[in-house]
């Protein structure tokens, strides 16, 4: 799978916003380090932007600036035959070549580079408002690569959005056990209670998610009023 893949099966801007906040409360449900996750999801990442962010600890990554402007997704897979560091220390051709202005902070902001400013990126995709696709470079794969841009190592939980393939993931990243129910109703972004919290990871109590919960954007139960 490459850039091209992805792009043909990731869902609209909205709907891709609310799966990476819910991989971001399950990650935060079962592994309460917040420096040992997997995926997170900054609602205030910046002045009218968000961010959704995964890291697997080995040097590989990925951040999906969401804002009025629609998103953009960035990745890195550091092994990838594509990364800059196998590049003469630029990004490859035709990954972030045609990313529109609109959009080009997304790529060029410092949190995305690295120390002499050239963006870490092996894989680039973004959709305006207006757009009915996701678009990406036009770019000349390297010949015999499995996974040349590292497409498929980065956004399989994105590309597959099914209960059993987080369930998958998990038990093996973080060898737990993982309950199906309890992981769809939290993808599905069902308020949550300490029940369902307790199903994912009985070590951890509601009011200790506070602040994922405010910092994800996940939704919460409405308060009764007297």
């Amino acid at each position: 799978m490459t850039v091209y893949d992805v792009a043909r099966q990731l869902p609209a801007v909205a709907d891709l916003r609310d799966w990476c906040r819910s991989l971001a409360m399950l990650d935060a449900i079962l592994i309460p380090d917040w420096e040992s996750r997997y995926y997170s999801f900054n609602a205030g990442w910046a002045e009218g932007e968000e961010m959704a962010s995964m890291r697997n600890g080995s040097g590989d990554e990925y951040s999906i600036v969401f804002s009025a402007a629609g998103a953009c997704v960035r990745g890195f897979d550091h092994e990838s035959p594509m990364s800059p560091l196998g590049n003469d220390g630029e990004p490859w051709p035709g990954v972030i070549d045609e990313v529109p202005e609109l959009f080009r902070a997304c790529v060029e902001e410092p949190a995305f580079t690295d120390h002499e400013g050239v963006p870490v990126v092996t894989v680039c995709l973004w959709q305006g408002p207006t757009d009915e696709q996701w678009h990406h470079g036009t770019i000349d794969f390297p010949e015999r690569a499995v996974d040349p841009d590292g497409a498929t190592s980065l956004f399989h939980l994105l590309v597959d959005r099914s209960p059993e393939a987080f369930q998958r993931f998990a038990e093996d990243y973080y060898e737990v056990s993982v309950d199906l129910v309890a992981v769809s109703q939290v993808q599905a972004l069902q308020p949550l209670d300490q029940e369902l919290v307790s199903l994912l990871n009985p070590e951890v109590s509601l009011a200790d998610l506070a602040q994922d919960i405010s910092e994800i954007g996940y939704p919460q139960l409405e308060q009764e009023t007297a």
